[in-house]
Order: structure tokens, then C-alpha cells, then sequence
């Protein structure tokens, strides 16, 4: 891995899986020739593509249409849960430590040694800010090495690995024993477990704001964890709670969100 082709990231992605595919398939062929040919030089089945050929174009939108239909969307729940988790560890992390304390947290995959942030690549590659901002991007889909995009002129993007990810993650989701431990749920204790984790929080601040002892809120994370209703990091010393898309969704049908109640 190393770098990615700038247009198969349109910043247009954001809006929805049409409106990127759209992006990607209006990309000029200059650019397309440019990105193909630094990766690995066309090949004789990336030449069309990198030619913008009409019907090479027309297959690489079905083609992700395709992919994301069998390899994103099934599991796309899961996948927004540990980008979510990841964002929470990382967003303690500045808060508690400020920019250092965050950039010291990607550890292994990067390491911060002021001012330089190293990763592992696999050519020699560095990147000058000169000023500009860096977007730092989780991603389930990224292995070991961090991505960049090619074109300098473009906002500085670093894509690694989420702190959540391991292998098996995607299997998580559809565990049936997740959908059996749901009948678990039913209890004051729990559902002011679950609402107290939708803002993120330690199992120590849990056990505080529940009223609980915290070996009772490590088993209550636990029985929401295996249910698929929140996710659970490690950050140094400390376990960080948040919750899954199914666990927002659950907190949100709820009409009557009280944390006084005990049971």
C-alpha cells in the first residue's frame, strides 16, 4: 500500500454512493492518465481506463456498484461503528493532551516526533505542509501501512488503520449470538448503561454516572458489546465506551430517557 488514486476519493462521496461514482467517471483524462501511470504504469488491462475510454469508464462504475453492494453495504453498520469509536479515542485524546497528545496515540502505525510525523511506507515519501492542515482519516479497509493521495497540490490527507480494527471485525455484525443476547437488554440498569455511553465514557465514569461499582459496569459493557449495541477500546490504561449505529438507534427510539432510574 502507499499511495491512492485521487479520484477514486472524490470529496463528493460525502453526499451519497452516486454522487462519488458520478465524480469518478467525470474525472479528466489527463488526471486519470497521470494517476494510473504513477501507481504501477498502465497495463494492458488499465491502458483503457487510463485512457478514458467510454466503456472502461462504464465498467468501473458498475464495478463499484458492485463492490460496494457485496463488500460495504452488509456490513456498513459495523464499519460506522468502529470509525465512530475511533473518532471518540481520538477526540479524548486531543481534549486530555491537546494536538501532541493525539498525533502521540497513532502509535504504531505513525509516530510523532515534533515536528515530524513518521509512518511506515513502504517507498520514501514526505509529505511539507507548509502551513496547510493534515486530514487524518480512519479506515477499517486500511492494512498496516497508511495511504496518501498523489497530487501535492491537494489538502494533505493521511488515511490509517482505525484503532478498533483487528481481524474478523466484519463478522462481528452478523454474529448470531449478538441477536440472541439482545433479549439481555430488558432492565433499568442496562438501558441507563446505554444512555450514558452515547456521549462516550470510560468504565470508571460509567460506574460514577450509573451509580454502579465498576466491575457492575464492565459486565453491563459487556452484555451491550456482545449485542452489537456499543464498542469498547482500549486507550493506554483506560477502556473507552461508545456506541454502535444499532445502539444511537436504540437510545434515540427511546421516548423517555431518564438516568435515575435503578434496577
Amino acid at each position: 500500500m502507499g499511495d491512492f488514486p485521487d479520484f477514486l476519493t472524490p470529496p463528493q462521496g460525502i453526499r451519497g454512493l452516486e454522487e462519488g461514482i458520478e465524480a469518478v467517471l467525470s474525472t479528466s483524462r489527463f488526471q486519470l492518465h497521470r494517476e494510473i501511470t504513477a501507481l504501477s504504469g498502465p497495463t494492458e488491462l488499465t491502458r483503457p481506463l487510463a485512457d478514458g475510454e467510454t466503456s472502461a469508464l462504464a465498467m468501473l462504475g458498475e464495478t463499484l456498484r458492485d463492490y460496494h453492494r457485496a463488500a460495504v453495504a452488509p456490513y456498513w453498520p459495523r464499519v460506522q461503528g468502529l470509525i465512530d469509536a475511533d473518532r471518540a479515542v481520538r477526540a479524548r485524546a486531543l481534549l486530555d493532551n491537546s494536538v501532541d497528545g493525539l498525533l502521540a496515540g497513532l502509535r504504531p502505525t505513525l509516530r510523532w516526533h515534533p515536528p515530524v510525523l513518521e509512518a511506515d511506507y513502504p517507498v520514501h515519501h514526505d509529505i511539507h505542509l507548509q502551513g496547510r492542515g493534515l486530514l487524518l482519516v480512519p479506515s477499517v479497509f486500511c492494512w498496516r501501512n497508511p495511504i496518501t493521495l498523489i497530487d501535492p497540490g491537494l489538502p494533505p490527507v493521511l488515511v490509517y488503520p482505525a484503532v478498533s480494527q483487528r481481524p474478523g471485525w466484519w463478522t462481528d455484525a452478523t454474529n448470531p449470538k449478538e441477536r440472541r443476547t439482545l433479549a439481555n437488554l430488558l432492565g433499568h440498569t442496562r438501558a441507563n448503561t446505554l444512555r450514558v455511553i452515547e456521549g462516550g465514557c470510560t468504565t470508571g465514569e460509567l460506574a460514577r454516572r450509573v451509580g454502579i461499582s465498576s466491575p457492575a459496569a464492565s459486565q453491563h459493557a459487556t452484555a451491550l458489546r456482545e449485542a452489537g449495541l456499543i464498542t469498547s477500546m482500549r486507550q493506554r490504561n483506560t477502556v473507552v465506551h461508545t456506541l454502535t449505529p444499532l445502539g444511537a438507534a436504540l437510545v434515540r427510539s427511546n421516548t423517555r430517557p431518564r438516568l435515575d432510574e435503578q434496577g
